[in-house]
């Protein structure tokens, strides 16, 4: 991870100004495609070039359990994770669903799923089979956060190698929205109570037991929250730890990352705790329903680019908000000036 880290630098303001100044040559009034222009010049930033690509998109799914499951935290058994990365394998989830439809390439990585996995289209990454309970123990080792970083690195080093041009980067957990909120209220400083959502569907009764199980896991692994790796290694999960490496390794490579809901949010935190540069290659792609998004948000000072009520996770949102990312470079490379099309830029007087 070190070495990645070594290898982050700050996104190129200046390319950024350069492509504001020229949208504003372009036949429109200054401004008025409002927050498509403001993601054209993050775009260019992120790349350093004026008419910067994002086709190919890569969608990376990272799959792994969660000892915590054990505690009743869920709506669906600890099984339906191994069951989804099936679902995922033969190209029946919602993330396959919306990759099609952006022309993405998918991988389905297995970095700590419990069961045995042998399905052809999942890249076997594991690190372990799933963490430990976080109530009575360290979710896992330091040395295997590391591990499972290190996987989400090298995810991205694969899809660049495929000629991926932006990143969509998904999760599948049963209990990670568990995991994800712990994390959360050590790093943001917030309550328990004030990041906990439904998941998965849970009741008003579940979702305070879930409240309870948090605050004990919290007070047993007394994690520092100025130590993110400590953090993660004690309160979170395998997959939330591959999507911290994927940002790292997305922002050294300097390709745009977009940011799914709110297990992904938490990792991008991690991601930018651990380096801060890492947040101006980010782009958050939807607000989640979950209550604790809104706080991991403001924490990253971040916007979606959408709010549709989703609560899905897989990076779902993310793939519906790329065309928006399409949408700013084609308005980049394609629109004319005025000068080209002999519009008058001047108002009347």
């Amino acid at each position: 991870m070190h070495a990645i880290v070594d290898h982050i630098q700050s996104v190129d303001l200046k390319a950024g100004e350069t492509t504001r100044r020229y949208l504003d040559t372009l036949t429109k009034p200054p401004g008025s495609l409002g927050a498509l222009e403001e993601l054209a010049i993050q775009l260019s930033a992120i790349t350093g070039e004026l008419k910067p690509q994002v086709m190919p998109p890569a969608v990376i799914v990272f799959a792994a359990d969660h000892g915590v499951a054990v505690e009743g935290v869920s709506a669906f058994p600890q099984e339906v994770t191994a069951q989804m990365v099936a679902n995922f394998a033969n190209g029946g989830a919602a993330i396959n669903v919306f990759a099609r439809q952006i022309s993405a390439q998918v991988e389905i990585v297995d970095v700590g799923v419990a069961s045995s996995l042998t399905l052809p289209g999942v890249t076997s990454s594991k690190v372990r089979a799933g963490t430990a309970n976080m109530v009575v123990e360290d979710a896992m080792q330091a040395d295997q956060a590391l591990a499972a970083i290190e996987v989400g690195i090298a995810a991205i080093e694969r899809a660049k190698k495929a000629a991926a041009k932006c990143l969509i980067v998904g999760e599948m957990g049963i209990a990670n929205t568990t995991a994800s909120s712990a994390m959360l209220a050590v790093l943001a400083g917030e309550s328990v109570a004030s990041v906990v959502g439904a998941g998965t569907g849970i009741n008003p009764q579940q979702q305070a037991h879930k409240v309870a199980v948090i605050e004990r896991a919290i007070a047993a692994r007394n994690a520092d929250p100025q130590a993110p790796l400590a953090v993660l290694a004690k309160l979170g999960g395998l997959e939330i730890a591959a999507m911290t490496g994927a940002y790292l390794a997305a922002a050294a490579n300097q390709m745009p990352a977009i940011v799914d809901g709110f297990i992904a949010t938490v990792a991008a935190l991690t991601a930018c705790r651990i380096c801060p540069a890492v947040r101006g290659y980010l782009i958050f792609g939807h607000r989640s329903q979950e209550p604790g998004h809104d706080v991991a948000l403001t924490a990253l000072e971040a916007r979606p680019l959408l709010d549709m009520g989703m609560r899905l996770g897989e990076g779902s949102g993310a793939a519906l908000a790329y065309p928006l990312l399409q949408a700013a470079t084609s308005m980049v490379a394609e629109m004319a000036t005025f000068n080209d099309a002999g519009v008058s830029d001047k108002a009347t007087p």
